[in-house]
């Protein structure tokens, strides 16, 4: 099979769809979680101040996942249409809940009325934390397994999604997306509500220290394939033990309220457990519970050779266009939230 720099192309095609998932998780994990957070506060100044610290940027936010999509269709139609049908109505929850929390930022703060202010807050919070559960739901299966035959049809019922292993994953995602909205959100403010912010981001940090290891141990415990390629590579195990040194790095800039540092270290764990879910997987992507030989490989679920280099080129060429444009976004909005007449 013809390579690129020692690394095949279904290979590559792997690395670019788990580079822009992380990148989503990244960007959109903070304003997920600041929307998580949002009903904690109680002051109708204070919820416009954590809504505009993230008005600029969370709809960009979301194109990664778009990209991602599109990036998985394009790759590896297989997985896609494996994926989307086995998981079609967590899919489609996902995308009512997506719908309603765009519609409650932006129609929040149209009328000055107490009760519909209130009903927007409620649902931007609802549909928030459902988003992350449903995406942790949907990971924690795909790395527990699917029970799935030879056709790699799912075998399954809508019960079978609520395992304990992937519940825990959902709720280890809610954590780490809250204390990475948090650590956001107390770098975006300042006075009493930076104040309170300190105590929430303490706070989250410890229900993420707890999940962490949680997760961990489960992992460790019942989902077994996952360290097989720890096992055959041991040079991977820096991979988790730098997971580890990071979540301590966290913790110790939150208490010493270096918060741009820790919120780079929350950026890096996201990434760093997106990477050892993606390392565990390889070369599969989807697992089969029923017979490991029912599992769908990179290699089988592969678009043609040439499909997949000329995407790897767009994918070369469009990739650092984004991240410029992100960088840009992120420089301009830059410092401490400041309300104004075109504020939410």
């Amino acid at each position: 099979m013809e390579t690129i720099l020692g690394l095949d192309l279904p290979t590559w095609w792997f690395l670019v769809i788990g580079g822009l998932i992380t990148g989503y998780g990244v960007l959109d994990g903070f304003d997920l979680g600041a929307g998580s957070l949002h009903l904690f506060f109680n002051k109708e100044e204070s919820r416009r101040l954590v809504l505009n610290a993230i008005g600029p940027v969370w709809d960009g936010n979301e194109v990664w996942l778009v990209i991602a999509g599109g990036a998985l269709f394009a790759g590896f139609p297989l997985v896609y249409g494996v994926v989307l049908s086995t998981f079609y109505v967590p899919f489609m929850l996902f995308l009512v809940a997506l719908i309603f929390r765009a519609i409650s930022i932006e129609f929040r703060s149209k009328e000055p009325w107490l009760w519909w202010r209130k009903m927007w807050d409620i649902s931007y919070t609802v549909s928030s934390t459902a988003i992350t559960l449903l995406l942790g739901l949907v990971l924690g299966n795909l790395i527990h397994g699917l029970p799935m035959n030879k056709e790699h049809e799912f075998t399954g019922n809508l019960l079978t999604f609520f395992n304990p292993y992937a519940i825990l994953i959902a709720f280890t995602t809610l954590s780490l997306f809250m204390l990475h909205g948090a650590i956001y959100l107390v770098m975006k403010t300042e006075n009493r509500l930076y104040t309170k912010l300190t105590v929430i981001v303490n706070n989250c940090s410890k229900f993420f220290i707890l999940c962490f290891i949680l997760t961990s141990m489960a992992t460790l415990i019942y989902v077994p394939h996952m360290t097989h390629q720890f096992k055959n590579h041991p040079e991977l195990f820096v991979l988790p033990l730098g997971a580890v040194l990071i979540l301590l790095n966290i913790k110790r800039n939150i208490d010493a309220r270096k918060y741009f540092t820790a919120f780079l270290f929350s950026c890096i764990i996201t990434a760093c457990l997106l990477i050892l879910f993606a390392v565990g997987l390889y070369p599969n992507i989807v697992i089969s519970t029923t017979d490991p030989a029912y599992s769908i490989s990179i290699y089988a679920a592969a678009s043609s050779v040439k499909s997949l280099k000329i995407m790897l080129l767009i994918a070369a060429i469009g990739t650092p266009m984004v991240i410029g444009y992100m960088i840009f976004l992120f420089w301009t909005f830059r410092g401490k939230v400041k309300l104004n007449e075109m504020s939410y």
